[in-house]
């Protein structure tokens, strides 16, 4: 169960299936195992599918680093439904309309063996837009990628 606002997660962590629920994919694009845990300001997620062999990312046998802004905007994604959820709403959803500072620490994510630690932190709203400051880390905190990411609310 989550407080939802104020103090992130206050019991068990949000599950695949739930989480698949808050964002517009569904099977295989459902690129993110957990919530960590969230509040209404960050959410930080886990992920493991990107060692799966069948990622649906994946090209020429490798998933790049660049397909870490996905893992992003889903992370992005469940922070507004859950938030909207917390207020009683439903998430119109959105798009990504563009990305400021992105930094590259590697060049592929299929060949690390640690699950990844997707973070995303509101820093504005306006209306239904919102920018995100984002990062992509390994389970020991080594930094994988990070950057900055403009979401335009769909109407």
């Amino acid at each position: 169960m989550t407080d939802g606002m104020t103090g992130g997660m206050t019991g068990g962590m949000i599950g695949h299936q739930e989480l698949c629920t808050l964002i517009p994919h569904a099977g295989s694009m459902c690129l993110l195992d957990a919530v960590e845990s969230w509040d209404a300001q960050q959410i930080v997620c886990l992920a493991v599918s990107h060692r799966d062999p069948a990622n649906p990312l994946r090209s020429e046998g490798m998933l790049k680093a660049i397909h870490g802004i996905e893992y992003a905007a889903q992370a992005m994604a469940v922070h507004g439904g859950l938030c909207a959820r917390a207020r009683g709403e439903h998430s119109s959803g959105g798009f990504l309309a563009a990305l400021r500072e992105v930094v590259l620490q590697v060049s592929r994510l299929d060949q690390l063996a640690a699950p990844l630690r997707v973070a995303a932190s509101e820093q504005m709203r306006v209306g239904g837009s919102f920018i995100y400051d984002f990062s992509l880390s390994d389970a020991d905190g080594q930094a994988l990628l990070s950057g900055r990411a403009t979401v335009m609310a769909q109407e």
